[in-house]
């Protein structure tokens, strides 16, 4: 099994794909039938760069369109994995998709894209089994939506509904979720098996106490800060209380999927916290061979080898994340707290190997197309905080990253919001600077303010407070 996932990597056509184009498996993802509707003029990419039009039609064969003979959807197992990424994560999706199906090859693997596909992406050689598009999950996610969410904060709160439309629209009966910056090497018969029993399945940070002050502030107040639980895993049943579940999560992120820590927010980890509180049929699995990461290797130690296997306190190793590993942080708590486990650092270089031999120095710089407007000038996080807390922005911009002769709502806010360098809970005054920057800034805070609160005297209080600086402002500028 290491060895195969060692090797490069196989670049094998699609099951029922080999022989004539009549025998291929023919289910479409939601990116080729939206496509497709192009391709018959129904809709248009609204946000796809011209450059990559060509590259998208060269996913739809000839066969593949409407009216082909066999054009019928064959997805026949009941068993689903995805993982969520923008395209700078490919290399790593694909590292993990394949390892997944080194162990499962019948499982249906997915890839939620919030971005565009890169060029030279080419369907029939991938790991994946679909492509599934952010913008093709719910008419919830509208330009608005995504504007209001940064690139980490999107591609979380996009796993709610990707649980759904798996369940709804694919047929699952078992779904489960993988950080694309993971790899399963053994066990994953054993995941299957548990949602047998049980509708949810979650893997905490830690499974034992930590032993000395230091560890307790790196690992367990970091678990009070960020969440009990990792939610890099999450496997759920198509069952009432795990559909109970996978519907209230989604909702959850929908609208509160945000990095937002001094409200207690940490995108859609914090918020399972409560899942125990509230649902039944939850397994906690405990094993210290699932979700080994650095937060944890200071009660776990490793033995074995890369290419004849890894045992974490003795057991076969199921999955391993990789987290912090573009920052640099997971080197440095691997250098902390992996002394005694030399194989991690055997695995940390086959992980480097492996990601570079799937694109990883051609693709791992690439810019999400979410983080930039229509022209290409990047989004600050100002102009995304704003935007999600004012309603009437969100009315007057639907679409906000479009720049248009007026400017949008890039030049709406340029014009209105100097000076505010933060709009949530901070203002930074220059002191140096303009009367009229300051009286704005400072209004900005307050209008923010408004639209959280929910007493009505309290909201008219801070508008009212915020219209007296505006008129200041201006009276100084």
């Amino acid at each position: 099994m290491f060895k195969d996932l060692y090797s490069p990597p196989k670049r094998q056509l699609k099951q029922g794909q080999a022989g004539a184009a009549d025998d291929r498996c023919q289910t479409f993802s939601p990116l080729q039938d939206t496509l497709l509707r192009c391709l018959r003029g129904e809709e248009v990419l609204r946000y796809a760069p011209p450059k990559f039009i060509a590259g998208y039609l060269s996913l739809i064969p000839e066969d593949w369109r409407p009216g082909a003979k066999g054009n019928q959807a064959a997805m026949t197992s009941t068993v689903h994995v995805f993982t969520s990424i923008t395209a700078n994560y490919l290399p790593k999706a694909r590292v993990l998709a394949e390892s997944v199906k080194s162990l499962a090859p019948e499982v249906q693997f997915h890839l939620v894209l919030s971005d565009v596909l890169p060029p030279g992406f080419e369907f029939a050689g991938e790991p994946f089994d679909s492509v599934i598009l952010a913008t093709d999950l719910a008419a919830t996610v509208t330009p608005g939506w995504l504007f209001s969410h940064t690139v980490v904060e999107l591609c979380t709160a996009v796993k709610g509904l990707s649980f759904e439309y798996i369940f709804d629209q694919l047929g699952a009966d078992k779904v489960f979720f993988f950080d694309p910056d993971m790899v399963v090497f053994d066990r994953f018969h054993e995941l299957v098996g548990a949602l047998d029993h049980s509708s949810i399945l979650l893997t905490p940070h830690q499974t034992a106490p930590e032993c000395d002050d230091e560890a307790i502030m790196d690992n367990e107040m970091a678990s009070l800060i960020f969440g009990v639980f990792n939610l890099g895993f999450l496997g759920v049943r198509n069952d009432e209380e795990g559909r109970r579940f996978s519907g209230w999560w989604r909702d959850r992120l929908l609208r509160y999927c945000h990095d937002d820590r001094p409200r207690g927010l940490f995108t859609d980890q914090k918020w399972v916290n409560l899942a125990p509180c509230y649902f039944d049929g939850i397994q906690v699995l405990r094993s210290p061979a699932f979700n080994v990461a650095t937060w944890n290797l200071s009660q776990r130690r490793a033995t074995g080898s890369v290419t004849e296997g890894i045992l974490i306190n003795g057991e076969p190793l199921g999955f391993y994340h990789f987290s912090g590993f573009d920052s640099g942080a997971q080197e440095i708590m691997l250098n902390k707290y992996g002394a005694d486990s030399p194989v991690l650092f055997e695995l940390r270089d086959w992980y480097i190997d492996a990601c570079e031999q799937r694109g990883q120095s051609e693709l791992g710089a690439l810019p999400s197309q979410y983080a930039s407007y229509a022209d290409e000038s990047p989004i600050s996080l100002p102009e995304r905080v704003l935007y999600r807390q004012r309603a009437d922005l969100q009315a007057a911009f639907p679409d906000p990253f479009a720049v248009d002769a007026n400017g949008g709502y890039r030049g709406w806010f340029q014009a209105n919001a100097v000076g505010a360098a933060s709009i949530d809970r901070t203002v930074s005054i220059d002191p140096a600077g303009p009367l009229a920057d300051m009286l704005n800034a400072i209004g900005f805070c307050f209008a923010a303010r408004s639209h959280e609160v929910q007493s009505p005297l309290k909201r008219s209080l801070l508008q009212f407070v915020e219209r007296v600086l505006r008129l200041s402002a201006r009276l100084f500028a």
